[in-house]
């Protein structure tokens, strides 16, 4: 039996809402991300999916969104694993920042080459949102997430189980990129919606059979 992996983005954040630079910033979903997340969980319900576990960030937008598929799915008592491997990726000082007041400041080449390159990050200055001084580009947040996913998540599917991975635009972009094994090209172009599932059936070697929702 084929397991099936889920992965989905979390809703609409108020930051989202705010078009402001979030990252590891805490923030909550907006009254339309909820819509969303709640919307997400018919979809798969309607699916008649069975979860056997389910795996989220730390970040309460991606927890509160997999806790409204799960409650619209009548399955909110499954095992869920939250780790820091699948937080959005870290965008530094960016972080709280809005995005459009930040292109007129930077230049809108400049932050596009930070929200969009595979291997630059933004600055890691020292801010209120980033007192780490820390930062990571996306080439960053896959080194962090895949191998997580690959030991913990991939394995699970592997062996026929259905897996549930609620996340960020980021870390599941990595993910899928390692998946359908995009090139570094490739994946820039890719968009994550929010609250929209990917349905992967996958055979026992990992190997896409069939892949719903890109």
């Amino acid at each position: 039996m084929n397991g099936k992996l889920v992965l989905v983005r979390h809703g609409q954040s108020q930051w989202n809402l705010e078009n402001r630079f979030t990252g590891w910033v805490d923030v909550p979903l907006s009254e339309l991300g909820i819509a969303e997340a709640k919307k997400a969980g018919h979809i798969l319900q309607n699916m008649r999916l069975t979860f056997s576990e389910a795996f989220t960030s730390k970040l309460k937008r991606a927890q509160n969104t997999l806790k409204f598929i799960l409650e619209e799915m009548g399955q909110a008592g499954i095992k869920t694993t939250i780790d820091v491997a699948l937080n959005e990726r870290h965008y530094g000082a960016l972080q709280g920042l809005d995005k459009k007041e930040t292109a007129e400041k930077f230049g809108a080449e400049q932050v596009h080459i930070w929200r969009r390159s595979y291997d630059v990050a933004p600055p890691k200055d020292k801010t209120e949102f980033n007192p780490e001084g820390i930062s990571e580009s996306l080439k960053d947040t896959a080194a962090r997430t895949l191998p997580y996913f690959n030991s913990q998540i991939l394995p699970l599917v592997k062996a026929g189980k259905n897996i549930l991975v609620a996340a960020h635009g980021n870390s599941l972009r990595a993910i899928v990129m390692d998946l359908e094994q995009m090139t570094k090209e490739q994946v820039l172009e890719l968009n994550i919606a929010t609250a929209s599932p990917i349905i992967y059936d996958l055979d026992a070697s990992g190997r896409i059979l069939t892949a719903q929702g890109r």
